[in-house]
């Protein structure tokens, strides 16, 4: 009774998003006519397909990895619209769901209800002056109509019995129309391997480039230090007047030997983040960057220091470029967590063709970014505009 029910409940929600479906049929075909429209339409498009994929993982445990979000500027969201093959899946599952779903929904609402009403006009005819009507439009006024009722009844049992098969045939059609081509899985699986590979290598790079600083910056700076101390022993035994001089300039040696301990760290993490959390600290960077900045940002509460981080140091080097390499007047920072991924986006309305080439950083963004298993895209036509997308874990 229990799996008949799951099956019930499953199939009835579905006729919901099948009603839904339909509705966003003709929005998308108006979108399609008024092209325009389609960013705009296609995120709450998307929501559907979403809830059918949340509505298949409780009814059937399969779990189907979500697309990429479809936000950012208007640019940004046409051209995921139109080149993302997940997109064109959803479109198809909308027209197979809206079919499919609206039959199968139909069944598990009204089967039923038409069992329960069997019985009722079977045994309670005679109390109504001139029968009842049961769900078939068949008028039960006498006994022979009633006894009638039971064989219908049993076949209506036996419908409902098969609610189960029902609703796997509509989840394995959903879970095979929705789902990743293998293909894609594979190159997914490839991926995978090769951030690992990345992450591995960044993390060497890191450490390579911290023992670099500390040895050619803050170890130089102290063993300076120290023999300006070393001097100023002497001196101080020697001829004492002249002491002072010398303890002064170790004093300002150690005074850079720590700025240089403090940039080191700051490298590594910014002490702004703990401070301010990441968005008030990219607040912090807006408002610094020469070129007048906008951020847009949700309430994101603590994250992982690591996801902080990349995001900081990817805003961070974008707005740099911003500054010496765009032109541009005016630019916007978005972050918003979005299915458990923080998403962060640069817009700015300069000449664009940024090339990831010429020492602009954008490959350490990348770089970064894919060692906690995220993504950087950039897209940055001749003439503009630059927009950069970093999507994270949000790890929580």
């Amino acid at each position: 009774m229990k799996r008949i029910w799951a099956a019930l409940v499953y199939l009835a929600t579905g006729l919901l998003t099948a009603i839904a479906s339909w509705l966003a049929i003709g929005v998308l075909l108006l979108s399609v006519v008024v092209l325009p429209l389609l960013p705009i339409t296609a995120p709450y498009i998307r929501r559907i397909v979403d809830f059918d994929r949340r509505r298949l993982a409780r009814f059937a445990g399969i779990e189907l990895p979500p697309p990429p979000p479809l936000d950012g500027p208007w640019l940004h969201r046409a051209q995921g619209v139109l080149s993302d093959p997940q997109s064109r899946r959803d479109g198809l599952w909308l027209i197979t769901h809206a079919l499919v779903g609206t039959l199968l929904g139909a069944i598990a609402i009204g089967v039923p209800g038409a069992l329960i009403q069997q019985p009722i006009a079977g045994l309670f005819w005679w109390a109504f002056p001139g029968g009842i009507e049961n769900s078939f439009n068949v008028r039960v006024d006498s006994w022979a109509m009633a006894l009638l009722s039971v064989p219908i009844a049993v076949v209506l049992a036996l419908i409902t019995a098969q609610f189960p098969r029902l609703a796997r045939v509509d989840a394995t059609l959903a879970a095979r129309m929705l789902a990743p081509p293998k293909a894609s899985l594979e190159k997914r699986l490839a991926e995978v391997v090769a951030t690992r590979a990345a992450a591995l290598q960044a993390h060497g790079a890191e450490l390579r480039r911290i023992e670099r600083n500390l040895h050619d910056g803050t170890q130089n700076k102290l063993v300076g230090v120290v023999m300006m101390l070393g001097i100023a022993e002497r001196t101080l035994k020697q001829n004492p007047d002249n002491a002072v001089q010398a303890i002064l300039r170790a004093q300002d040696a150690a005074g850079d030997a720590l700025e240089e301990l403090r940039n080191v760290v700051r490298s590594i993490h910014p002490p702004v983040l703990d401070d301010l959390g990441l968005d008030g600290a990219i607040e912090a960077l807006a408002a610094r960057c020469p070129v007048p900045c906008v951020l847009t940002a949700e309430a994101l509460g603590r994250l992982p220091a690591a996801v902080e981080a990349a995001a900081y140091f990817a805003v961070a080097e974008a707005l740099t470029n911003v500054a010496k390499h765009s032109g541009a007047r005016r630019a916007w920072v978005s972050l918003s967590i979005i299915k458990e991924q923080l998403t962060v986006i640069v817009h700015d309305d300069g000449k664009g063709g940024a090339d990831e080439k010429q020492g602009t950083g954008l490959d350490g963004i990348r770089g970064r970014v894919a060692a906690l298993d995220g993504s950087a895209e950039i897209t940055s036509p001749e003439g503009g505009p630059t927009v950069l997308t970093v999507v994270l874990p949000a790890g929580r």
